[in-house]
């Protein structure tokens, strides 16, 4: 049987990992801490997942342990040896990691770190797939030239209609302090990969959302906007006239191109993952999807100040997955994604 390590498994991307892979047959281990709901609060809080995965799969096991405990992290992959690592646990908010700088940095990349060491010492010859994020590029899509439409942002230059590709620069732009950890752990992966021969890929994903995303303000676009939707809460809109432009993907999606990956694994690969053109929409679109939805308007506001780094349009070329890993398509639509997040939260509110 498999061995398959994922990190941050109580979360949107590792419980989808955990339950795709011990449907496949796999045995699971799942590392946790519930720190997101030390950096979100109550709302962030993961162990109703942690319990469902439990309940769920009798050949899922989890580990409570804290990727930035170097030794337990060592001793945990020398003992289970594992097939294939799957790292999705991360501090994932542009606005705490400004005020919690040491933490993110610890998690993000120093954790990371210690996961790649882990493999290297013990099990080498182990498949390594790391969540990155398009925050890799930094603010630098902004530089895009975009033309305004009645709903959203698009790019103007047909070079980009299909979206941003995985050559696209990381230098020379603001990438906040999140950023700037994600970009250090997503070359450590490469790195880990070229120096050392270790099957590695970076996912930089784009808007990865799913009906298992304990949503927040702070992280969790889709998810958070939904909720806030369904409890007649007050959402925020963060510059850019709402038009801003978000590629999801569903977790599922995610989960199958990882599966996809081991099959045929490479080397300090390096992905732009996400929903690409088709699963596309902007803020204010998504406000007409989930009142269509629920028969609920959205409430909101606008603050004239857009967040730090943040992209004004972002959609991921696929071509490059599709083409090395041609089995692999999108199967979730936009449609499906609202749909599964809105019934989600009726269920869990």
């Amino acid at each position: 049987m498999n061995k398959l390590l994922v990190t941050g498994s109580s979360g949107l991307i590792g419980s989808e990992v955990v339950d795709y892979f011990c449907k496949e047959g796999w045995q699971v281990y799942g590392i946790d801490n519930n720190q997101r709901a030390d950096f979100f609060g109550a709302a962030g809080d993961t162990r109703w997942n942690q319990k469902r995965l439990l309940e769920n799969h009798q050949n899922f096991q989890h580990v409570e342990l804290d990727i930035r405990d170097r030794l337990g992290i060592l001793n945990c992959l020398k003992s289970l040896k594992p097939d294939m690592v799957v790292h999705t646990a991360a501090q994932p908010s542009h606005d705490l990691a400004a005020s919690r700088p040491f933490d993110d940095f610890d998690v993000n990349a120093v954790g990371t770190l210690n996961l790649l060491e882990a493999v290297h010492q013990h099990i080498p010859e182990a498949v390594f797939i790391h969540m990155s994020t398009n925050k890799v590029y930094g603010d630098r899509p902004n530089t895009i030239p975009l033309k305004e439409l009645d709903t959203r942002w698009d790019y103007s230059d047909p070079d980009y209609y299909n979206g941003i590709t995985e050559d696209f620069s990381i230098d020379q732009s603001k990438h906040s302090l999140f950023g700037a950890s994600k970009v250090a752990a997503d070359v450590l992966v490469q790195e880990y990969g070229r120096y050392f021969g270790i099957k590695t890929c970076c996912l930089r994903g784009g808007c990865l959302t799913g009906p298992n995303h304990s949503g927040v303000e702070l992280h969790g676009f889709l998810s958070y906007l939904i909720k806030c939707n369904l409890e007649g809460k007050l959402y925020r809109i963060y510059g850019y006239k709402g038009k801003q432009v978000r590629d999801n993907i569903h977790s599922l999606d995610v989960a199958r191109f990882i599966h996809a990956f081991w099959g045929n694994p490479r080397c300090a690969e390096v992905y732009n993952l996400g929903g690409g053109r088709q699963n596309s929409c902007s803020i204010l679109e998504a406000f007409e999807r989930i009142a269509t939805l629920s028969g609920k308007k959205m409430q909101y506001e606008y603050v004239d100040k857009n967040r730090e780094g943040d992209h004004i349009c972002y959609i991921s070329d696929l071509s490059k997955m599709q083409a090395q890993y041609p089995e692999w398509s999108l199967t979730k639509s936009l449609d499906d994604i609202f749909e599964e997040i809105y019934k989600s939260w009726q269920y869990r509110l």
